[in-house]
C-alpha cells in the first residue's frame, strides 16, 4: 500500500474511533443512575476482554514480563481514569467532560518534562499554560456554574497521562500486543474486586448495554492501535478532537444538552494546546 493510502486509511481509522468513543460517552450517560461507575469499570473490562481473547491466544506470546509490579500499577491506574471518566460522563454535560478530557497530552507531556527529565521549548511550556487556561474557561472554578463533576474528567486525564508515562518505560521491552494483553487481563480481577461492596445484579437490557460497551472499548482501542502503526502521531492527533463535536451532536439528540459557548472556546484553547503539546504544530506548519 502506498504511503498516500496509508495515511488515508489512518485518517479513516481515526474518525470511526472519535465516533466509538462518543458513543462510548452515550452509553455510559444512559447506564447513569442504573449501574454504579465501578460496575461499568469491570463489565467494561470484562467483555472488552472477551472481544480480543481470540487474537490473545492466537497472536499474543504471554510470555514472563519484567514488569509484573508495573502492570498491576499501570492497570491500576487505568481503571481509576476510566472511573473517574464514567462519573464525569454520568453527571456533567458530555461535551464538556469530553473537552476536559482532552488535555491529557497536555499533562502526558508535563509529567515527562517534571519526572523523565524530557525536553521541552518554551513552545511547550506555553501549551501547557494554555492548556491550564481552556480547563478554567470550561470548568470555571469559582462561579455560580461551576460543576464539580467536571474535576472527575480532569482527573481521569491525569490518570491517563500517568499511566502513559508507565507505559513508555515498559514498551522498551515488551511488545504493544503484549502490553495490550496484559493490561486488560490485570485490569479484569482489580476491578471485580474493586466494584464487590457495590455489587447488584443488572438487567438483561443493562448487560446488553455493558456489553456493548466493552466491544466498544476493545475494537476503539485496535482501530487506533492500527491508525497510528499507519501514521504519525502529529498528523493523526487533531483527528481525536472529532469527539467533541460529535458527543455534542449525541448529547443534544439523546439528552438535549446543548453545549455552550464556554465549551467551544475552552475545548478550541485546549486543542491548539495539545496540538503544539505533542508537536502537530510543526505538521500544520509543513
Amino acid at each position: 500500500m502506498i504511503s498516500r493510502e496509508r495515511t488515508l486509511l489512518a485518517a479513516s481509522l481515526m474518525v470511526l474511533a472519535a465516533v466509538l468513543n462518543s458513543l462510548d460517552a452515550v452509553v455510559v450517560r444512559s447506564l447513569a443512575g442504573e449501574v454504579h461507575p465501578l460496575m461499568i469499570g469491570f463489565f467494561r473490562s470484562f467483555f472488552g476482554l472477551l472481544v480480543i481473547l481470540p487474537w490473545m491466544v492466537s497472536r499474543v506470546t504471554l510470555r514472563a514480563s519484567p514488569y509484573r509490579f508495573w502492570h498491576v500499577v499501570r492497570a491500576s491506574l487505568k481503571l481509576a481514569s476510566l472511573i473517574s471518566l464514567f462519573i464525569a460522563f454520568a453527571h456533567a454535560p458530555l461535551a464538556d467532560a469530553t473537552a476536559i478530557n482532552f488535555t491529557m497530552p497536555v499533562f502526558l507531556v508535563l509529567g515527562a518534562w517534571l519526572f523523565l527529565k524530557e525536553r521541552v521549548g518554551l513552545a511547550t511550556i506555553t501549551s501547557i499554560v494554555a492548556g491550564f487556561i481552556g480547563i478554567v474557561l470550561i470548568i470555571k472554578p469559582g462561579s455560580a456554574s461551576f460543576d464539580p463533576w467536571l474535576l472527575f474528567a480532569l482527573a481521569g486525564a491525569i490518570l491517563t497521562a500517568a499511566s502513559q508515562l508507565i507505559l513508555r518505560r515498559m514498551a522498551l521491552s515488551d511488545s504493544t500486543d503484549q502490553l495490550v494483553a496484559w493490561n486488560l487481563l490485570v485490569t479484569v480481577p482489580l476491578a471485580f474486586l474493586a466494584m464487590l461492596p457495590v455489587l447488584a445484579v443488572p438487567t438483561m437490557p443493562l448487560i446488553g448495554l455493558l456489553a456493548l460497551q466493552g466491544a466498544i472499548g476493545a475494537v476503539n482501542m485496535s482501530i487506533i492501535t492500527r491508525a497510528f502503526g499507519r501514521a504519525s502521531a502529529s498528523f493523526l492527533a487533531p483527528f481525536d478532537f472529532l469527539r467533541l463535536p460529535i458527543v455534542a451532536a449525541l448529547a443534544f439528540v439523546f439528552f438535549g444538552e446543548q453545549a455552550t459557548v464556554a465549551t467551544w472556546t475552552g475545548g478550541a484553547v485546549i486543542f491548539g494546546a495539545t496540538l503544539v503539546a505533542t508537536g502537530g504544530a510543526r505538521f500544520l506548519r509543513r
